[in-house]
């Protein structure tokens, strides 16, 4: 059975990654395709910047670099960002599939101009960023902020659905009366109002994750992976490097998360303390009490030498 790897951009725990694979569920895919959902050791903890983006590079390759290696016969990348696609392809002969630049262009098998919904002011400046590096502004009509507050690349939309999912179709709105006649979902982390934004807009809506494994699919049915003209391997590889890199990246987050906490104290390093407290005291209480108690052999002396002076 053909089984795919999904690079998840943050270094999630458990809970974070099953949320992340209740993608799957948006999609139909058929019963002879798998997908593993592998976190990144590291990675950055704001999604803003290139500052940012470097980082979620660098995490997102880490994670790929061993796919082929491992048996797999594809990887996706869960960023709209499309993080490391490109070096992943440089040197990895399995189909790597990102879903920014995927969703762009399939839009554009749905209608003429897309509009993309963006979390806030500074998504939206990324998202016109990259159609421009993609050579695809020309067909986005516009990228919209839903305003909802910070992304949780965890927990999602989860609980916060009917909030959302209006400020959402807000947002779709203006994009689609500035010429958009598809949408797209401008993150992976929006994939729950997907089905939803469908069943109450006018024009299609994207879905970008779901898209990619459904993309993974029919690229290994037809026997299609990328090029290498255009993604050439590299002269001298060095993956050492990159797997050390990485996990020094994740010792450090580790040791500044420890930073900020509380360290555990045991019963027995509580028992411990107790002890050396006891004895402090009791020498302590021995000093002073030293200190305090007339010195009887010394006063006689004394009472002696002034009666031999008289």
């Amino acid at each position: 059975m053909p089984k795919g790897v999904v690079i998840v951009p943050f270094p999630l725990d458990d809970e974070g990654v099953a949320n992340r694979k209740l993608q799957l569920k948006s999609v139909k895919l058929g019963p002879d395709i798998d997908f593993d959902f592998r976190p990144v050791r590291a990675s950055c903890t704001s999604f803003m910047s290139d500052h940012d983006w470097f980082l979620m590079d660098a995490g997102c390759f880490e994670a790929g670099l061993t796919a082929q290696e491992e048996g797999y016969d594809a990887v996706v990348i869960d960023a709209t960002s499309d993080s490391a696609a490109g070096a992943l392809r440089s040197v990895l002969d399995i189909p790597v599939v990102a879903p920014g630049r995927t969703a762009m262009l399939y839009a554009l098998m749905l209608g003429s101009r897309f509009g993309i919904l963006a979390m806030n002011e500074a998504g939206c400046f990324n998202h016109w960023q990259w159609a421009e590096q993609r050579t695809l502004s020309q067909f986005m009509a516009a990228a919209e902020p839903i305003g909802g507050g910070k992304t949780d690349v965890c927990k999602r939309m989860t609980g916060k659905e009917e909030d959302m999912f209006p400020l959402m179709k807000a947002a779709a709105e203006r994009a689609i009366a500035k010429g958009a006649d598809v949408i797209l979902l401008g993150s992976t982390t929006m994939h729950q109002a997907g089905t939803w934004l469908n069943e109450n807009l006018p024009v299609p809506v994207v879905n970008p994750g779901p898209l990619t494994y459904k993309m993974v699919e029919t690229m290994l049915a037809l026997g299609h992976t990328h090029s290498r003209q255009a993604f050439p391997a590299p002269m001298v590889e060095k993956s050492g490097m990159i797997h050390a890199m990485l996990r020094a990246a994740a010792n450090y987050e580790k040791r500044e998360a420890a930073k900020g906490k509380p360290k555990k104290t045991t019963k027995k390093k509580v028992a411990k303390k107790k002890a050396k407290a006891t004895k402090r005291k009791t020498v302590k209480t021995a000093t002073t009490k030293a200190r305090t108690t007339p010195k009887r052999k010394s006063t006689q002396k004394a009472v002696r030498k002034k009666a031999k002076r008289r």
